[in-house]
């Protein structure tokens, strides 16, 4: 899911709340420790991969490793992940739309553009049209080149005009764990969306025990060092002692994306901003299209196994799951319309509830596999420890830290309102055991 991986997105959209809501300069610690985190997980989930033959990864391995019961409540959670992070990708994507008609003095509600565009994925959904591979690499190669762009002139500069090259002020463990902590991790986690399809499409590898590996690996690496190295310059550019005071000046204004434009701006001129801009608005857009047509076949394939309802199945012309489509459209919009009736900050609210909402769900995700490798090792005495028993207890334990870490910092989140903060997590348990009593015989494997 290579649009799920936009580096822009994750930037722009998630690294202001990250400083300002979460462990201030610390933010660059945070991703390399879910990177460290995430590759030692992979080691138990490329495992799986090369014994379980199912083209569905998370249920697939869950299910081998835990029963049935067990995957498809992991489907639903998949589910839930999927559903909500789309979600919160439009509350971000209505909130820059909204602004570029703002700066050429038309006014439009972010609503509006958000609901024009679930129309626009619906057909496109429904016809069964994807973005290629090819403007995918195109749009993500854009994104990598302005960042790193503005990251290695930040690096020569030697900082920003009231910053400077600090390595403990983001590295250090008192740096990562300063503030709420859970809230940087949160958002480390949601850039790594997507790394497992490397090895969910293992068995279209000619050697995939060897480049399997290696590309998981190494796309966990890359994204982790991407993005750890790009918000150290962008603490660098404000300084570490005033990078917390510029997100949250540039969050408060209604434009949190001014955070990284600006900067990039300073650096690279003002051309960088308007096309950063525009970069992120097609970024969010491929993404949000990726989980469109993802949670169709999620919807299509709890639907074959008696899950859902059977008409959640039915394919049309084009062989798309159009009755799923309108479903999850339908789903879109009651999910996004509770923030637009009540006027909230699609940014503050939508897309950072909803973002720590589906990041809870996939890190549980990620615990209930390690597990499932675990059991799966021992029931069938496979005899690499190291792959099978050792490497994902100890990413099952440091998951939990992560997922305890997010829930303590959750109101932090979401602006400090407790209640708000129980019935959102609440929602994760939830998913989990419907989909466990709602299983019956499966037909068929999930697709992820």
């Amino acid at each position: 899911m290579l649009s799920a991986q936009a580096p822009l997105t994750g930037i722009a959209g998630a690294l202001p709340l990250t400083v300002f809501l979460g462990n201030g300069a610390g933010a660059p610690g945070a991703y390399l420790a879910i990177g460290v985190i995430i590759v030692l997980f992979a080691v138990g989930f490329i495992a799986m991969s090369r014994r379980v033959e199912a083209k569905g990864a998370f249920y697939a391995y869950i299910t081998a490793g835990l029963g049935r019961r067990v995957g498809t409540g992991s489907a639903w959670l998949a589910l839930l992940s999927y559903a909500t992070v789309q979600a919160a990708m439009y509350g971000l994507y209505g909130a820059i739309v909204a602004g570029l008609f703002a700066s050429v003095g038309i006014t439009v509600p972010w609503w509006l553009a958000v609901l024009v565009t679930i129309a626009i994925v619906q057909l496109l959904g429904s016809l069964n049209i994807e973005l290629g591979a090819k403007v995918l690499a195109v749009l993500v190669g854009c994104e990598v080149a302005i960042l790193l762009g503005f990251a290695i002139g930040t690096l020569i500069h030697g900082g920003g005009p009231q910053g400077g090259i600090n390595l403990a002020a983001s590295f250090s463990p008192s740096a990562v764990l300063a503030g709420a902590p859970g809230v940087a991790l949160m958002f480390a986690v949601a850039s790594m969306f997507g790394f497992e399809s490397t090895a969910i499409y293992s068995g279209e590898a000619k050697d995939p025990k060897r480049t399997v590996a290696r590309a998981t690996y190494l796309s966990v690496a890359v994204i982790a060092l991407f993005f750890s190295f790009v918000s150290w310059m962008f603490v660098s550019y404000y300084g570490a002692g005033n990078v917390a005071a510029a997100a949250k000046k540039a969050v408060e204004s209604g434009d949190s994306t001014s955070f990284v434009f600006q900067a990039m701006s300073g650096i690279l001129g003002p051309w960088a901003g308007t096309v950063g801009n525009l970069l992120l608005v097609t970024s969010l857009f491929a993404g949000i299209l990726a989980f469109h047509n993802g949670i169709n076949r999620y919807l299509h394939a709890l639907a074959s196994q008696r899950s859902l309802p059977a008409k959640l199945a039915r394919t049309n012309q084009h062989q798309a799951p159009h009755i799923a489509a309108w479903a999850q459209s339908i789903l879109s919009i009651i999910l996004i319309a509770p923030f637009a009736i009540l006027s909230l900050d699609p940014v503050l609210t939508l897309f950072s509830w909803f973002s720590g909402l589906s990041v809870a769900a996939l890190v549980a995700l990620y615990v209930l596999c390690s597990v499932a490798v675990i059991v799966y090792g021992i029931r069938n005495r496979l005899e690499d420890r190291w792959q099978t028993r050792v490497a994902p207890a100890l990413a099952a334990v440091l998951l939990l830290g992560v997922l305890v870490l997010i829930v303590v910092n959750f109101t932090a989140l979401i602006g400090g309102e407790l209640v708000t903060a129980v019935i959102l997590l609440a929602v994760v348990p939830a998913a989990f055991i419907v989909g466990a009593v709602t299983e019956r015989h499966p037909r068929q494997l999930l697709t992820a």
